[in-house]
Order: C-alpha cells, then structure tokens, then sequence
C-alpha cells in the first residue's frame, strides 16, 4: 500500500477513535480523556491531510 493511502486510512482511523475518546470523557465527566480525544482526533486529521498530499505529489 501507498504511504499516502496508509496515511489516510491510519488518520481516519485516528479521527474516530478520537471522537470516541472525546464522547466518553464528556460522559463520564473525565476531562483528561475527552483533551486525549481532541488532540488525537486533530492529528488524525493533520495525518489523514498529509496523506492526501502524498498521492498528489506520487509519493
């Protein structure tokens, strides 16, 4: 697989998880794991934006 494509996947894969994250501190009032969640969500993204450069670039 691309690196570009494994990026994207793996930063997707990062997004949810962290929405998931930032979803249960919310619920369980823990604040420590719903700023876990944003900032694992935000490199997701970051993550999944690299990748989507790499395609175009061919790398």
């Amino acid at each position: 697989m691309k690196s570009g494509i494994r990026n994207q996947v793996e930063g997707k894969f990062h997004k949810v998880k962290g929405a998931l994250r930032e979803i249960a501190g919310k619920l369980g009032m823990k604040p420590d794991l719903k700023a876990k969640g944003k900032d694992e969500k935000i490199a997701g993204e970051v993550q999944e934006k690299i990748g989507q450069v790499e395609n175009v670039l061919g790398k």
